[in-house]
C-alpha cells in the first residue's frame, strides 16, 4: 500500500506510520495556528505565554468514513480515540519527563487531558485545516477530507513546547510501543 509522505516542520524526515493492522497513521509537528497563537491561555490556562510551542497532529485512517452516525462509526470513533489517548499519554508524559511541557487534546471534549481545562476547547479539525489546509464536510459535526483517506479520517492534536526534533525522534520510539511501525520511501 502506499501512504502519502507527511514532514515535519522543516521538512525533515517523514513520519508515516503503520499499525498491526495495516491501518495507516500520519503524524506531523507544525508551528501553532493563529487560533492557537491567539487563545493559548484561554485552552490551556495553566500554559502563561510559551514563546515556542509546537502542534503535533496525529490522523488516523478510519475504517469508516465519518460523515454518517452510525452506531458503526461512533464505535470507530471511540476506538481511534482511545487509541490516541493511549498513544497521546505516553508521549506527553514523556517530553514532561523531559522537561518539556506538553498536553494532549481530548478529540471528544476539546479540551486538555493534563491541564486544566480553559474557558474555550480547542477544535482538532479547525487546526488541521489551518495547518494542513484540508477542506472539511459540514454537517451534525465538521469532519476533515484527507486527500488520499476522504472523511476515513480521525484527528488528534497534542501541543508541546519541546523542539521539533525532540518531538519527532520521542515519537517514533513510542508510536513502536504502540504497534505503529514506521515505512520508509
Amino acid at each position: 500500500m502506499n501512504y502519502p509522505k507527511v514532514y515535519t516542520s522543516e521538512q525533515a524526515c517523514p513520519i508515516n506510520l503503520v499499525g498491526e493492522t495495516g491501518q495507516a497513521v500520519q503524524i506531523s509537528i507544525h508551528p501553532p495556528s493563529q487560533y492557537i497563537c491567539a487563545n493559548c491561555e484561554r485552552i490551556l490556562p495553566d500554559w502563561k505565554r510559551q514563546p515556542f510551542l509546537r502542534v503535533v497532529i496525529v490522523l488516523q485512517r478510519s475504517r469508516y468514513e465519518l460523515i454518517e452516525k452510525t452506531a458503526e462509526v461512533e464505535s470507530e470513533k471511540e476506538r481511534l480515540r482511545e487509541k490516541f489517548m493511549r498513544f497521546g499519554c505516553d508521549l506527553a508524559f514523556n517530553l514532561r519527563d523531559r522537561g518539556y511541557l506538553t498536553d494532549l487534546i481530548d478529540p471528544r471534549t476539546g479540551y486538555p487531558l493534563l491541564s486544566h481545562p480553559g474557558a474555550i476547547p480547542h477544535d482538532d479539525t479547525a487546526v488541521v485545516k489551518a495547518l494542513l489546509n484540508y477542506p472539511v464536510i459540514k454537517n451534525q459535526c465538521r469532519v476533515l477530507v484527507h486527500p488520499d483517506w476522504g472523511a476515513a479520517v480521525y484527528p488528534s492534536i497534542l501541543i508541546s513546547e519541546a523542539p521539533p526534533i525532540v518531538i519527532e525522534w520521542v515519537t517514533k520510539g513510542i508510536a513502536s510501543m504502540h504497534g505503529w511501525k514506521e515505512i520508509d520511501y
